[in-house]
């Protein structure tokens, strides 16, 4: 059955590319509502903005959702993980500004929220999109696909494959399958990352104004600057598998088949989605019976398998 929160769960921080301060609120909401943020500080006009595919505008460095009045959210692919990781299917995201707060660079701060006020079952089935034929996007860099499980019932699987110059990334890969929990236990607390050299263009640009050694690791050849290291040996292609769990969220329903990403980002997994909803027969929206359920990636969380990291 669909969830939602049994209460509102609060967060409040700074947005890792505005640098603005920003209080987000997520709260329940009917069954079959979906994800949807709304802007508080907007006073004239529609601040609703649906957590969908379809509104994302293309941005390199993050994932950003506008409404057709030009009203937008940015930086939502943490808050989306840990929803869709924590198994909410419904929730009215509020939030009193255009950036989702950083936190600590990860998802764990939102699920330790969520989790934390805990989720109420809806008198509603899950709906999931049952992947039927293999989807492939590329640019001269990388590329993403989508493609059929064996079966259906395995639920979300996922294989990434990154590569950086700096010997402190260097090449990196990773496949799991999202069943039993394992985006909270192995996937949650992996952060943002970035190579030194390229934060001084990225704030020259605008971007990263709220970044800290604290909300991101940044990594220099060899050397991770920041304090404490690494919470894996292989953080990075773990955040990336995050970002790609954030990003496929935007479908509006639990994807099930594989999803594989070789130097893939967030324009890449959206541009990956539109492909397949643009293919006729490449997808069909199916109930889920109890087995697949149970195979989804918040099926059967707990608050006890939440990685222990410090609180941000």
């Amino acid at each position: 059955m669909q969830n939602t929160l049994r209460s509102s769960a609060i967060f409040e921080g700074t947005g890792l590319h505005s640098g603005a301060a920003v209080r987000m609120i997520i709260r329940p909401a009917p069954a079959n509502h979906g994800v949807w943020f709304r802007r508080t500080d907007v006073e004239v006009g529609n601040g609703l903005i649906p957590a969908r595919w379809d509104v994302v505008e293309t941005s390199p460095l993050c994932t950003e959702i506008v409404n057709g009045e030009g009203v937008a959210v940015s930086t939502i692919e943490h808050v989306m993980a840990a929803l869709a990781g924590c198994g909410v299917h419904n929730a009215l995201i509020e939030i009193d500004g255009p950036e989702a707060p950083i936190l600590d660079g990860s998802s764990v701060p939102f699920v330790r929220g969520i989790l934390s006020v805990g989720l109420r079952r809806q008198n509603a089935r899950i709906r999931a999109i049952e992947v039927l034929d293999t989807i492939e996007v590329k640019t001269p860099s990388g590329w993403a696909r989508l493609s059929p499980s064996a079966e259906p019932s395995n639920g979300l699987e996922m294989s990434f494959e990154i590569e950086f110059a700096d010997a402190a990334i260097g090449r990196q890969e990773k496949r799991l399958s999202l069943a039993n929990g394992t985006f909270v236990r192995e996937l949650s607390d992996s952060r943002t990352f970035c190579r030194a050299s390229d934060v001084d263009a990225m704030r020259a640009a605008g971007k990263a104004l709220g970044g800290t050694f604290e909300n991101a690791v940044v990594v220099d050849g060899d050397k991770v600057l920041s304090p404490g290291g690494l919470r894996h040996a292989d953080e990075a292609v773990r955040h990336k598998m995050l970002d790609a769990l954030g990003d496929l969220a935007l479908a509006g329903a639990p994807i099930l088949g594989l999803y594989e990403g070789h130097k893939a980002g967030h324009a890449m997994t959206n541009a990956l989605l539109r492909a397949m909803f643009a293919k006729p027969g490449a997808w069909r929206l199916v109930t889920c019976d109890p087995m697949t359920a149970a195979s989804l990636p918040g099926a059967g969380v707990e608050s006890d398998e939440i990685p222990q990291v410090a609180v941000a």
